[in-house]
């Protein structure tokens, strides 16, 4: 974990409520793509945990939905802004584990940290599949920037407005064939996926937060091997030690 200063660079909406952040600074805490950064925002006790969209080693990029008064805040942001964030939390994806045939799969801003998974396993040399799911089409994002990578992408909205009608898990079966799963989003949308797939995979999951970095215990969680700290031993669990 590392403490440094960011500065904003850009701020957009791109979707229903979706910002997206670009930030210049020092990533070289970050090691795996599914960690997320904590944010100290003005007047606010609490950081704000955002899953890493995607990084390089001067810029972050950070997707998130104004919901509470914290991203509210995030929203109002312009260039230049300068931000104290916390990197390379949480244990990330793993990528050995993909298979030749890997498919991601992330609903609502569950979707973000996805993007940097399949950037690096494509830079692996996998074939990737996508599943995109959201509430309307007013909340879609990022379907081009996942085929822009040469990921074969499918899109579902809960009221049918775009792509398929329905959930993530009513599109598996148009998948074919998959190695190995990642997924993020809300835990209904999980606990659907968990009961959907045949195979082994990696579940990001998403607590309130504390510190952030597993000093706190305020996000434990009961799984097969014990109690787990979603901040520091997840926010990834995988599939075969979950408990719902």
């Amino acid at each position: 974990m590392k403490q440094g200063l960011f500065k904003v660079l850009s701020n957009e909406n791109i979707a229903d409520k979706v910002y997206k952040m670009t930030l210049s600074g020092d990533t070289s805490d970050i090691t795996a793509t599914g960690q997320f950064v904590n944010i100290k925002l003005d007047g606010m006790y609490l950081r704000r945990p955002i899953s890493v969209c995607d990084y390089s080693d001067t810029t972050l990029t950070l997707i998130y939905k104004a919901v509470g008064k914290g991203t509210e805040y995030m929203s109002s942001l312009k260039e230049g802004a300068v931000l104290d964030v916390l990197t390379g939390l949480g244990n990330g994806y793993d990528t050995s584990l993909s298979g030749n045939s890997p498919l991601l799969i992330g609903g609502g801003v569950g979707v973000p940290p996805m993007y940097a998974l399949a950037k690096a396993l494509v830079n692996e040399g996998k074939s990737v599949s996508v599943i995109l799911g959201f509430n309307t089409s007013k909340d879609a994002f990022y379907e081009n920037e996942f085929k822009a990578l040469g990921c074969k992408v499918f899109v579902t909205t809960a009221d049918g407005s775009y792509g398929t009608k329905g959930f993530v898990t009513d599109v598996l079966g148009q998948i074919g064939e998959y190695t190995y799963f990642y997924t993020c989003g809300p835990e209904p949308m999980l606990k659907a996926v968990y009961n959907s797939t045949a195979t082994s995979g990696q579940f990001s999951f998403e607590e309130r937060m504390g510190c952030g970095f597993g000093a706190c215990m305020g996000c434990s969680c009961k799984t097969k091997y014990g109690n787990k700290r979603i901040c520091k031993d997840g926010p990834v669990l995988v599939k075969e030690e979950i408990i719902w």
